[in-house]
């Protein structure tokens, strides 16, 4: 007889100020460096929504985060782009940064977008892959950041 694997909490996201998700996005991102290096010039951007993510209903830290704006691609003048998104390592693999994917893709849905597309780093592919999106165009570095791709994924029109 095989045990039951423990039941996961439950992920609960929420639209956030970037100050709450400003220190994890700085201590995943950009290791080492101020936490100002984790800035976007879109946070302050009119329209920008910033995702938390927490376990449960109750809990208060932030284990996971994505940042979402309104960025056309060639082609998709209602596109919107995600960036910053980040998870506590003591949290990944337990469905923090699926739930925040859901949440932003939701949201730029909801704003009437027909792409969700981001610069996300060439290790997380796989996670962008499992979840809908495709690679586009060769990768390319980002100073001082390191190798990247754009992942795009098409939203479902809705109802």
């Amino acid at each position: 007889m095989s045990a039951e694997p423990p039941a996961r909490t439950p992920v609960r996201t929420a639209a956030v100020p970037v100050s709450a998700i400003l220190a994890l996005r700085a201590e995943v991102l950009r290791p080492g460096l101020p936490v100002a290096s984790a800035e976007f010039a879109e946070d302050a951007r009119p329209g920008t929504v910033h995702l938390a993510a927490y376990a449960g209903e109750t809990d208060t830290e932030v284990l996971g985060c994505i940042t979402l704006f309104a960025d056309p691609l060639p082609g998709d003048g209602t596109a919107h782009r995600f960036r910053g998104m980040a998870t506590a390592p003591a949290v990944r693999g337990q469905g923090y940064g699926a739930a925040l994917l859901a949440a932003a893709e939701d949201a730029a849905a909801a704003r009437g977008a027909g792409t969700l597309w981001c610069n996300g780093r060439t290790g997380a592919r796989g996670f962008y892959e499992r979840h809908g999106y495709t690679v586009l165009g060769e990768e390319f570095v980002i100073e001082g950041v390191g190798p990247h791709y754009v992942f795009t994924r098409r939203l479902p029109p809705r109802a």
